[in-house]
């Protein structure tokens, strides 16, 4: 009987998911995120957070623009997930007008985009940053758009980063997603790859999640 290898015995989606889980767990767990669920942060300390997304996912829609025509990483091209429009009007209620000359990116947010665009060069980096940001708003952000309704009275405005409407059903449309990453035509040694870029992403979360309780001289 031939011998089978880990990325080949079960679907891709579930070996990316699961080797992600820990430092998934980690960034759910951080000190900014447990404030932020703990009530222990005014809404300009959530405004802080949106503004980094603000910079990050303008790196990842440069890159979707840029992967459109790619044989691989254009399959995971959605014009309903994008998050810029919506962060533009998320944007102008939490700061008001000339937002723009007011938002800031921290150290480690500059970094993180940086590694979006570069590590796009290739689709599976490009479909490992993809994944681990809109997957994870699609499923666990809608826990931030509850927050954000009971804590803020937020429920429109400044919280449309995290309105998924265009999408339909979000269980349907993950297991479409999950279906591409099963079906893309890496080899088990780009797979392995896509998988330590997804680590990356992750890692880049923490750290702006590190900054945040830094900046905002959150207690551990």
């Amino acid at each position: 009987m031939p011998v089978t290898t880990e990325l080949e015995a079960r679907p891709f989606s579930a070996t990316l998911r699961a080797s992600t889980l820990a430092v998934h767990d980690r960034a759910n767990h951080s000190v900014y995120m447990n404030a932020l669920f703990g009530g222990d942060l005014p809404l300009s300390g959530y405004t802080r957070l949106a503004e980094q997304y603000y910079f990050v996912y303008q790196a990842i829609e440069e890159m979707s623009d840029a992967m459109a025509g790619d044989p691989v990483g254009g399959e995971f091209v959605f014009d309903e997930l994008r998050r810029m429009p919506n962060l533009e009007r998320d944007m102008e209620f939490l700061l008001g007008s000339g937002w723009r000359g007011k938002i800031r990116q921290l150290p480690a947010t500059e970094a993180y985009a940086r590694r979006i665009r570069e590590a796009s060069e290739w689709a599976g980096g490009y479909v490992a940053h993809h994944y681990t940001r809109y997957l994870g708003d699609i499923a666990g952000g809608q826990a931030i758009r509850r927050l954000l309704a009971k804590n803020y009275e937020v429920s429109e405005a400044g919280s449309l980063f995290y309105h998924f409407d265009e999408i339909g059903s979000a269980p349907a449309f993950r297991d479409r997603y999950r279906a591409k990453l099963d079906t893309a035509p890496w080899s088990d040694e780009e797979r392995a790859r896509v998988i330590d870029e997804a680590l990356v992403a992750f890692e880049c979360n923490v750290a702006v999640f590190t900054e945040l309780a830094e900046e905002l001289r959150l207690a551990a």
